[in-house]
Parts: structure tokens; C-alpha cells; sequence
């Protein structure tokens, strides 16, 4: 086992450990200017929702509520779009809804979102008929297109993945607080191409019920308008940090605590490529206040 240095902490300081699955970029400069450029934008996510989200993370740990955390694999500036989202986030409230009746239990809903955009590889290179290029190693860094182009990193990327980052969380927000995920619109979560199939007869049957369950309320005399826990949801962002200067460029110092958050995400984890406890992921890891998560597996030798 490596032995951990216990050095003063820095948001700079993983740059003085080993590093793993960080792409080689061919302008050192230009890659320089990118991630101070990011350094002065606005942060996506602040430091009380990241604390928001430790207390709920809190509440699942004591068997008082669900975790559901989805998302895909890698984010694709391809198929950005408002429908894509909007779908992506009907799929989580439904199965939270479902969680919830079944459970009686509140669901913390966490999506892969708004900055999942970095992929480890096995390895660093790709051979296609002969040809040796580097990896895709998602969005952020280089394009899936097989050409030397396009294969190399590209750190005006990073800004791209931020603008996207931005947008989405935009939306999602508007999603969570502005009426898309009252309860009272249940009905309306189940995705088009389900609708004749076995799970969206047992959905309707779930939303039918809960429907019954409101009207009965309003009869008594209850306004449900007035429980904005009926009308809206909390909703939070996660992704894996693999790019470190991307998640140093916002890792950003909270005037209320004097406490360091990543501001890129309210939950970033460490994956099976990258927890080596003597290298950079987990030097930068441990100098940050957000909930943390680690993906581990049976192939990674410690």
C-alpha cells in the first residue's frame, strides 16, 4: 500500500503528485490560458446546495431516505438539447415517485449531468486498420471522430463543456422549481414511447392512486398550492473528476465557511483508475468540502 503524505493542501497541489487518465495536450499555453480563463467565470453550483446535499447523502446513510443517481456514461455536445434534458429528468422523477410510494421514504435525486463529460481509457492510444491515435477520452478533451484532428485535445473544449454545463443546469433548475415537477402533474413524467407497455400500465395505475390521494386532501380542505415540497424538488449534479485543472479552475473558497468547494458539480467522485491515495485525484480530493464518491472495482490492484 502507498504510503499518504499529509503535506498542506493547496487547490494546486495534485500538480506536484502523479497523475493518471490526463490527456497529454500538445500547447502547454494554451491549455494554461483555457483554465485561467475558467478561473474567472461565474461558479455552476455554490457551496450551500453542495452542504444541502451532504445533509440528505446524511439522511440516506441513516436509512431515512432513497439515493437514485442516473445518467449517462458521458455527457455529448451532440445531442445537447432541451428535450433531451427534459426527458432525462421526467425518467428520475419518475422512479422517485415510485420509490417514494413504495418506500414511504424521500428520495435524493443525483443525476449524471452538467459536467460528465471526461472518460477513463484503458489505454491512452487506439489502433483502427493499422492507424494509432489517441483515445476518445470524451467531450471536454478530444472529438469521437477517428482522425488525427480530431483525436487531439483540444483545451478550448473545456470551455465548451462549461457553457453547456451552464445551460443545462439552467434547465434543470426551471425543471425542478418551476411546475414541471409538481406532484400534481405525475401523469405526465411517463416518457411517449412507454405508454403501451407493461411498466406504464403499473405507472399509470401509481400516478392514479396518488391523484386520488391529492383530490382527497383538496376535499378537506387542504391547500396543496402552499407545500412547496408538493410543487417542486431538489435536484442535484454529479460527474467523475477526472480533468484536474478543469475542477481546480473552480474550486472556489466559501465566504460563509472559509471552507474550499468544487463548484463544478455538487457531488464529483474519484473512479477506479484514479484513487491511487498517493496521486493527484486524491490529493485534490481531500482538500474539498462537496460529498464525495468513490467508484470502485474488482479489476483495480490498490
Amino acid at each position: 500500500m502507498s504510503k499518504v503524505r499529509t503535506s498542506a493542501w493547496t487547490p494546486d497541489s495534485w500538480r506536484s503528485r502523479p497523475v493518471l487518465q490526463m490527456p497529454q495536450y500538445p500547447d502547454a499555453k494554451a491549455l494554461a490560458d483555457v483554465e485561467a480563463q475558467l478561473a474567472t467565470f461565474p461558479p455552476l453550483v455554490f457551496a450551500g446546495e453542495a452542504r444541502n446535499l451532504k445533509k440528505a447523502l446524511a439522511r440516506v446513510a441513516a436509512g431515512e431516505a432513497f439515493l437514485l443517481q442516473g445518467g449517462d456514461c458521458a455527457e455529448s455536445f451532440a445531442e445537447h438539447g432541451a428535450n433531451n434534458i427534459r426527458d432525462f429528468f421526467r425518467v428520475l422523477l419518475q422512479m422517485a415517485v415510485v420509490l417514494t410510494y413504495a418506500g414511504a421514504l424521500p428520495v435524493v435525486k443525483v443525476g449524471r449531468i452538467a459536467g460528465q463529460f471526461a472518460k477513463p481509457r484503458s489505454s491512452p492510444t487506439e489502433t483502427i486498420n493499422g492507424v494509432e491515435l489517441p483515445s476518445y477520452r470524451g467531450d471536454i478533451v478530444n472529438d469521437f471522430a477517428f482522425t488525427a484532428q480530431a483525436r487531439t485535445p483540444d483545451p478550448q473544449r473545456q470551455l465548451m463543456a462549461y457553457r453547456q454545463s451552464a445551460a443545462t443546469l439552467n434547465l434543470l433548475r426551471a425543471f425542478a422549481t418551476g411546475g414541471f415537477a409538481n406532484l400534481g402533474s405525475v401523469h405526465q413524467w411517463m416518457l411517449g414511447f412507454l405508454k403501451d407497455s407493461p411498466q406504464s400500465r403499473r405507472y399509470k395505475e401509481l400516478a392514479d392512486r396518488i391523484s386520488d390521494a391529492l383530490n382527497f386532501m383538496r376535499a378537506c380542505g387542504l391547500d396543496l398550492e402552499s407545500h412547496p415540497e408538493l410543487r417542486a424538488t431538489d435536484f442535484y449534479t454529479s460527474h467523475e473528476a477526472l480533468l484536474l485543472g478543469y475542477e481546480q479552475a473552480f474550486t472556489r473558497v466559501d465566504s460563509t465557511t472559509g471552507d474550499w468547494y468544487a463548484t463544478s458539480g455538487h457531488m464529483i467522485w474519484i473512479g477506479d483508475r484514479t484513487r491511487q491515495l498517493d496521486h493527484g485525484h486524491v490529493e485534490y480530493f481531500r482538500g474539498i468540502k462537496n460529498p464525495i464518491g468513490l467508484k470502485c472495482g474488482p479489476s483495480l490492484k490498490p
